[in-house]
């Protein structure tokens, strides 16, 4: 509901006295707390998965993928004047 408060312009009032207007958060700030929050959501995906779940996360970009099967033509290409 607070969504469409704000979305639909009510209560103005109360909005800015829950946070600081963006100008006056600098960007380091604004960094700090991302960075925070990357930490956070990582430590919760750690403690939810197991070993081995982590590792194979950790490894997957390491992983055998079988090569891309087909080109730019197809089948029904044949008529099309390439020449």
């Amino acid at each position: 509901m607070s969504f469409l408060r704000r979305r639909l312009g009510g209560d103005r009032a109360g909005d800015a006295d829950r946070q600081p207007p963006m100008a006056q958060v600098s960007d380091e700030d604004v960094d700090a707390a991302e960075r925070e929050h990357e930490h956070e959501i990582m430590r919760a995906e750690a403690e939810r998965l197991d070993d081995l779940r982590q590792r194979q996360l950790r490894y997957a970009g390491h992983a055998w993928r079988p090569p891309g099967q087909g080109g730019e033509r197809r089948s029904d290409d044949e008529g099309s004047g390439q020449g």
